[in-house]
């Protein structure tokens, strides 16, 4: 079988497959015009690779159960304890991911603070833009009393 058709049958892309190539995982015979031939048997392999890799496992961990695989040495038992491992090193990263977000909230909030000190107006200035009191209408003129205009204001004479 082509390696397109062996990409669709086992649901992975052909990049993969050269990849997983390359690497020794899987080694196909080529035909005298140097297409890459899978035999049928092959597919078996090609998706435990992929289910592997969904798991998280990377690819020198999985060929060295890749052989087991294929003698069909690799029991259950074997599986399992893979499994366990796969997931006791996920709770630690996650436990590495939320100490390290913690640390970024934390930065955050002291940069957030930082920023609140410099945008705030220092107090002379909070108390001059601070809006009125409900009810009372801002203040317009100043506080000294203005004299009675109904007097006209003495002129003088220049000498």
């Amino acid at each position: 079988m082509q390696i397109s058709e062996l990409a669709h049958q086992a649901s992975v892309s052909v990049h993969a497959l050269r990849h997983y190539e390359r690497l020794g995982l899987i080694r196909p015979h080529r035909r005298a015009n140097g297409y890459r031939d899978y035999p049928a048997s092959i597919k078996r392999e090609v998706v435990f690779i992929a289910m592997s890799r969904q798991l998280g496992f990377a690819l020198p961990q999985i060929a060295r159960r890749l052989d087991d695989y294929r003698a069909g040495t690799l029991g259950i038992d074997d599986m399992v304890q893979a499994l366990r491992e796969r997931a006791a090193a996920l709770e630690q990263q996650i436990s590495q991911l939320q100490a390290q977000k913690q640390v970024v909230l934390e930065h955050q909030a002291w940069l957030e603070a930082q920023q609140r000190k410099r945008q705030a107006p220092p107090p002379l200035v909070q108390a001059a833009q601070s809006p009125p009191a409900p009810g009372k209408w801002p203040r317009v003129r100043p506080k000294t009393p203005i004299k009675s205009s109904s007097q006209p204001a003495p002129h003088r004479k220049t000498p």
